[in-house]
């Protein structure tokens, strides 16, 4: 697969990925991929990251149910970065966070705080699988 070769992945073999919203724009995550994350991105037509963390490939959704649903992916100019234009699914609105919000980017920098500027959705206690 040469396309994979373009990509300038870093010493981990992981390339930065931002997930934008199709509809809306809004940038909705930021995680990390590896070359299979990537092709089984591709393959699905649904983001699959690699969690690092956890060090193992995760498909979005997968506790969750809001799986995103790939549109296109574009890469930057450096080749160092990639852009998935997504739809979010399984919650209306869309669910990215693992917080419940739409968006990871939820906290807006205001006179030198952090602040919430999104609501929680749904409470993550109900989303994700209790251990």
């Amino acid at each position: 697969m040469d396309w994979l070769d373009a990509i300038k992945w870093d010493r981990d073999g992981l390339v930065p990925v931002i997930a934008q919203e199709l509809g809306s724009g809004d940038v909705l995550m930021f995680a990390w991929m590896n070359r299979q994350a990537l092709a089984e991105t591709v393959r699905r037509q649904q983001a699959v990251y690699w969690s690092r963390s956890r060090q193992r490939l995760w498909h979005k959704g997968e506790e969750s149910g809001h799986f995103q649903q790939v549109h296109a992916i574009r890469m930057d100019c450096d080749n160092d970065v990639l852009l998935l234009t997504v739809t979010q699914l399984g919650h209306e609105p869309g669910i990215a966070c693992h917080t419940g919000r739409h968006s990871c980017f939820f906290q807006q920098l205001d006179g030198g705080q952090w602040r919430s500027v999104a609501p929680v959705l749904q409470d993550p206690a109900a989303i994700y699988k209790q251990s």
